[in-house]
């Protein structure tokens, strides 16, 4: 299975700024060119591109700024984008969806959100939702996922109410995921799959090991066996949870087990079905009469 978490996918639709790069901003309407305002409007299934990356919604705006150095030809370098109505951003790697996004070049922080929510699906059906937003600050190589937000992928679900995301460059110069810390306001960050449910006060994702980690007043709970300890580690991979001790606190694991009641387990078995009256007639008055059952071996024919 691959990595969970798809914040880092918004690392992917939007690399960090590059003023040589160009943009390239279009519209099915009409795009306007306000020059005392600097700022540019398309209207209507506004499209802004940059390489391999684009961006849709119902009207765009990008403000920009004029600059000139010593006898060179004055340039105009866009400082923000807002786009608003139906917003898809889509990479080679997914889309994010939401109702409106604000892109600052200045502070360099991208913010999408959403109603309900804030939406990004990787081309592998790996989903990440977020109530409030979903930011990401290029140059920091770093996301944060606020709100009540939830990572999904076919296997596990996980749940919390902040997610930070950080990235590092591979020896590709590739952006990928570092590491995923994931907090809840109610001290409760929630992992559930097929096999159990396991909870803490937060939590770290660590993708090279395809492995999540809750931390403090751990519990994993499996059809009502109970384990609880100072923290917990689930491979993603496989589903498998256990929780373990930190040697330093001096505590130990320690579990709740039911035991399966024997009597309700003997009530549940499916019962022998019981011969109905005709053919328990039939079977003692064949009895009686010295029947017996057929020969159904096959013979050679004489």
């Amino acid at each position: 299975m691959q990595k969970l978490f798809i914040i880092p996918a918004l690392a992917l639709l939007i690399a960090a700024p590059a003023a040589a790069e160009e943009v390239h901003l279009t519209a099915d309407e009409r795009v306007e060119w306000h020059q005392n305002e600097q700022k540019m409007v398309a209207v209507g299934n506004a499209v802004a591109t940059k390489q391999d990356m684009n961006i849709r919604a119902d009207r765009m705006t990008a403000f920009y700024e004029t600059s000139k150095k010593g006898g060179e030809k004055a340039r105009s370098n866009i400082r923000d984008v807002h786009a608003v109505g139906g917003v898809v951003m889509t990479s080679p790697n997914a889309k994010a969806y939401g109702d409106t996004m604000d892109y600052d070049l200045i502070k360099d922080e991208m913010i999408l959100r959403g109603k309900p929510v804030s939406k990004i699906v990787t081309n592998d059906n790996k989903t990440i939702t977020a109530t409030e937003s979903i930011t990401y600050y290029p140059s920091q190589d770093k996301a944060i996922a606020l709100g009540d937000v939830v990572a999904k992928d076919p296997e596990n679900t996980i749940y919390g109410n902040k997610m930070i995301s950080f990235f590092t460059k591979n020896t590709q110069n590739q952006t990928e995921l570092d590491k995923v810390e994931i907090y809840s306001d109610t001290n409760q960050v929630k992992i559930v799959n097929d096999q159990a449910t396991v909870t803490g006060e937060w939590g770290v994702y660590l993708p090279k090991i395809n492995k999540v980690r809750l931390y403090k007043h751990v519990v994993i709970n499996q059809e009502g066996n109970i384990l609880n300890g100072d923290y917990a580690e689930t491979d993603l991979k496989t589903g498998i949870s256990r929780v373990l001790s930190d040697k330093k606190s001096g505590k130990r694991v320690s579990g709740v087990f039911i035991e399966k009641d024997k009597e309700a387990e003997k009530n549940n078995a499916p019962q022998k079905k019981q011969p109905t009256a005709d053919k328990a007639e039939n079977k003692t008055n064949a009895d009686k009469a010295g029947d017996k059952s057929p020969d159904w071996s096959l013979k050679e024919k004489e």
